[in-house]
């Protein structure tokens, strides 16, 4: 640590002081939501009524937990949700890879007018309404590909993507190519492979939308079997605000302290992260590296 400092004058140890301290305090300021949602699921329901929790539980109990892991909505949700996020991040994945690989190429004819056009469509879309008509003359609503489709395809995710295979050694295709490789073989044997930081960031950012999406489900999903858990919980917030909206003549106090109480939904964002969180950390590793060297040409 003397060593360090001894290597850095004045000017750079204050410098990198100020950055960690900066760093520090966003990273309590991301955490410490959290801890109180947290502290609200495992608290009792007295103490989450009066107002009383902080960052640390008082009267700390799983019941809540138990009770949202026993309800079959939630259970349903989480089914839906993990089925969407699974199977949409693999074919999001397979359309973003075979979308980038062409346009990385500068011989490809029309290269230009592609990556125009995707830009285009990445800035300006149809909007709601011509969405909502065009899933409903294909006979999308109600299904589960209405939650799939909508974030298929991230225009953004294959720009990172087309970006990190530009930089990728042309000798190794060109060897490939030599020795008798198709184009599907250069990719699927040779490329992605080599690829395997920015396919693991980008399949991150997927699982991270198809999990944290409820608007595609607000607007697609009528059935209650097919909801997703986001737009469960949605629901669930909602409920509580409309509970406590003035215009509200009759307010059902027991229903409400006992489904829709504070505690329960708070055990509910919970159990709704927790999944998604243990992803992370097999991915961690790739993360910094693709965004680095996928990032470097624009």
């Amino acid at each position: 640590m003397s060593s360090f400092f001894k290597r850095r004058t004045k000017g750079e140890i204050v410098f990198t002081f100020v950055c960690y301290l900066l760093i520090t305090l966003l990273a309590i300021s991301t955490l410490l939501p959290f801890l109180h949602v947290i502290s609200k699921a495992v608290s009792s329901e007295g103490a989450v009524i009066t107002g009383s929790i902080l960052f640390w539980p008082i009267d700390f109990q799983t019941g809540t937990l138990h009770y949202v892991l026993d309800t079959p909505e939630f259970l349903n949700g989480l089914k839906v949700s993990v089925f969407v996020t699974i199977f949409g991040t693999i074919l999001a994945m397979l359309l973003t890879v075979t979308v980038a690989y062409p346009l990385s190429k500068p011989q490809m004819v029309g290269r230009k007018f592609f990556v125009l056009m995707f830009v285009f469509v990445m800035l300006f879309s149809g909007g709601m309404i011509p969405n909502y008509m065009l899933y409903k003359s294909l006979g999308l609503l109600n299904t589960l590909w209405a939650l799939m489709f909508p974030g298929m395809m991230s225009v953004f995710n294959m720009l990172l993507v087309k970006t990190f295979y530009e930089q990728l050694p042309e000798s190794i295709e060109e060897s490939a190519r030599i020795d008798g490789a198709s184009n599907m073989t250069l990719l699927f044997r040779i490329v992605i492979p080599m690829s395997m930081p920015v396919i693991a960031t980008v399949s991150l950012y997927y699982a991270v939308g198809y999990w944290n999406s409820y608007f595609s489900g607000v607007l697609y999903i009528t059935k209650t079997n097919l909801r997703p858990l986001q737009q469960y919980l949605f629901e669930l917030v909602t409920a509580t605000m409309k509970a406590f909206d003035p215009g509200t003549v009759e307010v059902d106090m027991d229903k409400y302290m006992n489904i829709l109480g504070d505690s329960v939904r708070s055990a509910t964002i919970v159990l709704s992260t927790v999944p998604i969180l243990c992803v992370y950390p097999f991915l961690q590793k790739h993360f910094v590296k693709g965004v680095q060297v996928g990032s470097v040409k624009g």
